[in-house]
């Protein structure tokens, strides 16, 4: 199966310096996924390579074959996509703008009836619990439902060193333990999801809202 990590942190100018925490996390849950679940094609994307920009265009509001090739790209790799790992800070007890804001470019079509799994981190002691909340409605609306076991990662800069490994004192396999509840809840229903929709194409049977809010409306 193949599975994109999301990772929506491109600030790099608070502290802990150096600031940007979500490197660090996202490169554990690569490592575990790719020593744990090799058999599987996991590709991460990171929000720092997808600058916003002045007007906001989302992918699905260009004429075809005209949006940025790096919008189309992106769009196609969400397409064929079994599941998605949200990595995300927490800024104001929410998700970060900047994951919002790359989401926000692509229709609900691309993620539906695929599952997601939330990743928060911060560098104080709850770990982005109340950000994981707010995504999960997020991703509810994007068809991508969130898995319900979660992954929190507090004072993030006290496990994860620098270069990513874990500091003296933090044990792999107890993390990784902790990291697999939520990636096998994922794998299982990335598979029951993909089994399914080679049986029954789900956007045939319901129909995507793609031209007017009346076609989701009640009579």
């Amino acid at each position: 199966m193949k599975l994109l990590v999301f990772l929506g942190t491109v600030r790099d100018s608070t502290p802990p310096k150096p600031a940007r925490l979500g490197a660090r996390v996202s490169a554990a849950a690569l490592d575990c996924l790719s020593s744990q679940y090799s058999e599987h094609e996991v590709e991460l994307i990171d929000a720092l390579d997808y600058p916003p920009e002045p007007v906001f265009k989302p992918h699905f509001a260009y004429a075809k074959g005209r949006a940025p090739s790096r919008l189309d790209e992106l769009a196609q790799k969400i397409d064929d996509a079994d599941g998605f790992i949200m990595i995300s800070p927490e800024y104001n007890h929410s998700m970060s703008p900047a994951l919002a804001n790359l989401l926000n470019h692509f229709g609900s079509s691309l993620f539906a009836y695929k599952p997601s799994a939330i990743v928060t981190y911060s560098a104080g002691q709850w770990g982005g619990m109340r950000a994981a909340v707010a995504m999960r409605t997020f991703l509810s609306e994007l068809g991508c439902l969130p898995v319900s076991a979660m992954i929190h990662v507090p004072k993030a800069q006290e496990v994860f060193a620098q270069d990513s490994r874990l500091q003296e004192g933090e044990e792999k396999n107890s993390w990784y333990k902790y990291f697999g509840r939520t990636f096998n809840q994922l794998i299982w229903w990335a598979q029951a999801a993909k089994t399914q929709r080679t049986e029954l194409d789900p956007h045939q049977m319901i129909g995507n809202f793609t031209k007017q809010p009346s076609e989701r409306n009640a009579p």
